[in-house]
């Protein structure tokens, strides 16, 4: 029996990781098998991608180019040797990040073309969607307290993603809204500024109603 794939998405601060790790918990109640993974990242290649474009490890400026056709590599190892393998196998994926980032940050945020943004990213995925998209919407303004307190208790610092302008998160936020509206039925926005208990409980009933 194939498994069931769950992407989660938002802008920066929305609580992704916290609330992939509450449905974890939930579904492995259930006895399902789950594999958590990220973008980029997920596999040897991808965590060395990532420190390419989270942390800027070249020690050079990336070009939009090679900014996309990075994170399309790091899928496409994560989708060859994680993601279709687990599914294959009946179990359940939840990856923090997917090809709705690309869309948000490279297209509407950078300006690139959406439609050649849909023909990478669907050669990078052997054209396997997710079943069911979270999106953790969140105001910008708000997303970024949440990172200066977390940063703040921790020796972590902003990424290059982070350090972008306020108007380029801007851009992100409203390029997931219109991504949800282009594909309503694989989107679920989950409104990411209440409590954690009230997130996580909209959250189960998404992928309870859709998936279960």
């Amino acid at each position: 029996m194939s498994g069931k794939f769950i992407t989660f998405e938002g802008p920066e601060g929305s609580g992704k990781s916290t609330q992939i790790r509450l449905l974890v918990e939930q579904l492995e109640k259930r006895g399902l098998e789950i594999t958590c993974t990220r973008e980029p990242g997920g596999t040897a290649t991808g965590e060395q991608i990532r420190n390419l474009l989270q942390h800027d490890a070249a020690g050079e400026p990336l070009c939009d180019r090679s900014e996309l056709l990075l994170f399309t590599a790091s899928r496409a190892q994560l989708m060859d040797r994680v993601i279709l393998p687990t599914l294959g196998s009946g179990g359940w994926v939840l990856c923090d990040r997917f090809i709705d980032s690309t869309m948000a940050y490279q297209g509407f945020a950078r300006g690139m073309d959406l439609t050649t943004l849909d023909a990478i990213n669907a050669f990078a995925i052997y054209d396997r969607k997710p079943d069911l998209t979270i999106l953790l919407d969140l105001d910008v303004e708000a997303g970024f307290q949440r990172l200066e307190k977390r940063y703040a208790d921790s020796e972590d610092s902003h990424d290059r993603f982070e350090r972008e302008a306020r108007a380029f998160h801007h851009r992100v936020r409203d390029g997931y809204h219109k991504l949800a509206e282009r594909e309503p039925e694989r989107f679920c926005i989950v409104k990411a500024d209440r409590s954690i208990e009230d997130v996580a409980a909209d959250v189960w009933n998404a992928v309870n109603g859709a998936l279960l």
